[in-house]
């Protein structure tokens, strides 16, 4: 049975951010799916390569495609490194850290979306979905802290609005969907999972295949979790 049984039969996908643990499994899946044609990947080593500080490079990759695509998925996200930590309050605040947090995940995703949403069919079911977490959610945010990440998956979600908005005005069975992951087996989350059950990137994955499958071209423009529940911007 396939995985995306919405779409149609011999579907093509793009999976950007495709060596991360997520993206990766998403690759996995898609490929073992019978009814996808072909799976694209881009990443930061990929050719052609997408970097998010350099749009010239996500225009390249998404010319270099022939033909529409049924499924784009934008599995990018950055929480952490050696340098730049999760701030717990104001003090900690730093303009530069601030900026790459939003590069990586707000701004490269809205170029993403500028040359990647015209691959998708006019007049044919098609999904663009991205990577968002929970904590950028206004209206869930009870905790506080976390400035800088809460703030640009915050942004990436009003991109995405935005877009499904745009997209629907001339690809009116398009659909365009966040998706929070649930807390998962990978570098960006295993630092701060704490005691909180872990999801395999394979299972996290699988779960939000289903999510989009199910969805409809109403409910473009929306935010949902790893269960297929709303959640609030």
């Amino acid at each position: 049975m396939s995985l995306m049984q919405s779409l149609p039969k011999d579907y093509r996908a793009v999976v950007i951010g495709s060596t991360g643990g997520i993206g990766a499994a998403f690759v996995s899946l898609l490929k073992s799916d019978e009814n996808c044609a072909e799976v694209i990947e881009f990443s930061r080593s990929t050719w052609p390569a997408i970097k998010f500080d350099d749009e010239d490079s996500i225009k390249r990759a998404a010319e270099s495609i022939e033909g529409w695509i049924d499924l784009i998925i934008d599995a990018t996200g950055f929480l952490s490194d050696e340098i730049i930590k999760p701030e717990k309050s104001l003090k900690t605040l730093e303009a530069k850290n601030m900026t790459r947090l939003f590069e990586l995940n707000a701004m490269g995703p809205a170029l993403l979306m500028k040359y990647f949403t015209p691959l998708m069919p006019r007049k044919s079911r098609a999904i663009f979905a991205t990577l968002s977490a929970r904590v950028g959610s206004i209206g869930d945010n009870s905790l506080g802290g976390w400035y800088s990440y809460r703030a640009s998956k915050a942004a990436l979600n009003m991109f995405l609005k935005c877009t499904a908005i745009e997209v629907a005005r001339n690809k009116h069975e398009a659909i365009c969907a966040a998706l929070h992951p649930g807390t998962v087996e990978t570098s960006l989350s295993e630092p701060f999972a704490g005691e909180r059950a872990r999801f395999t990137p394979e299972n996290s994955a699988k779960q939000m295949l289903q999510v989009l499958d199910g969805l409809s071209p109403e409910q473009t423009g929306t935010f949902w979790d790893y269960k297929g529940d709303a959640i609030e911007w």
